[in-house]
């Protein structure tokens, strides 16, 4: 058989078991991949012990996917010249995701393990798990079954994801446009306790906020060390700088002294407007007890990971482009 006969067999067995409706369950890959998920926790303890970074940004990775048409992958697809222009370069996006060579290299071995069986959405979705519970965060059971996207849409990810100056009702409206309420909203921005931000998306913050906005001697620090007022736009800063690798409830402690990066992020304490006493309640609950924000976080990612999108999709061979 030629080889072209061979990939061409491939690819359609691929297409057929993608057209199935996605019914997601834990034991998805029980029999077709049974050590997918040893080979993504150990892809991703190689990537979060060369870079603790790294957890942060897979775990912004996958948020990113599932709030553009659901959780597909999508994110992950180069631009195709004459065909679409992709995620990877919109607004909320570009110069700023990052950690496409570790999906790259966990499905290289996944493929090796089991070819043509695991989709590049259900990857992401681990190793977004197991970036958290490596950075000392809960872990959960993921249900799997989700197809790759076929196409991108660099508009979709401009309206779809929330920007970093956001208010409270903004960001309600759009958590319950995807079937997320207040508790989801605030058990999910839990994950700025780990990562950084650039300059750029918090200057506003730390320069035009009031006192009763932001703390004014944590303001006045980034502004004379990481973000003057003109320039250094790609410095960064630890979204939670107590501990800024692990995580834990010190976001919320953050938060009730108003001492966080993004505008957006304040907007969820103190700020008045739509939802908000119940992400006040929340935020105090969550920063006198880590314990509860741990399991609402891990229920509020299980939820959104169920978002899927409309269906149909297939597996990729390669995350980067279509089959």
């Amino acid at each position: 058989m030629g080889w072209w006969l061979s990939r061409a067999l491939l690819l359609s067995a691929v297409a057929v078991a993608a057209v199935a409706q996605q019914q997601l369950s834990p034991g998805f890959y029980s029999a077709t991949c049974p050590a997918l998920q040893a080979v993504v926790r150990r892809g991703m303890a190689r990537a979060v012990r060369r870079e603790p970074r790294m957890g942060a940004s897979i775990l912004r990775l996958f948020f990113h996917d599932c709030f553009v048409n659901g959780c597909d992958a999508s994110v992950l697809l180069d631009d195709v010249p004459g065909s679409f222009t992709g995620e990877k370069n919109a607004g909320p996006n570009a110069n700023s995701l990052r950690g496409y060579d570790v999906v790259d290299a966990i499905k290289a071995q996944v493929e090796a393990s089991c070819n043509a069986t695991v989709s590049c959405a259900d990857i992401l979705a681990l190793a977004a798990r197991d970036a958290v519970n490596l950075l000392g965060g809960p872990s959960w059971v993921v249900p799997l079954g989700r197809r790759d996207a076929r196409n991108t849409s660099a508009n979709a990810a401009n309206t779809n994801l929330p920007p970093p100056d956001a208010s409270l009702s903004t960001l309600v409206s759009m958590f319950r446009g995807k079937g997320l309420d207040a508790r989801d909203l605030t058990a999910l921005s839990g994950a700025h306790t780990v990562g950084q931000a650039r300059c750029s998306v918090f200057r506003s913050h730390i320069y035009n906020d009031s006192s009763a906005t932001i703390n004014a001697t944590f303001a006045a620090g980034l502004r004379a060390t990481v973000c003057p007022f003109t320039g250094g736009d790609g410095n960064l800063a630890p979204l939670e700088p107590r501990a800024p690798d692990a995580f834990d409830n010190g976001y919320f402690r953050d938060l009730v002294d108003r001492r966080v990066l993004l505008r957006s992020d304040q907007a969820l304490y103190g700020s008045g407007g739509a939802g908000n006493g119940t992400t006040d309640a929340l935020v105090r609950a969550y920063a006198a007890n880590g314990t509860a924000f741990a399991a609402d976080f891990a229920a509020a990612m299980v939820r959104m990971g169920n978002l899927v999108g409309s269906g149909g999709g297939e597996v990729r061979l390669n995350c980067r482009r279509v089959n």
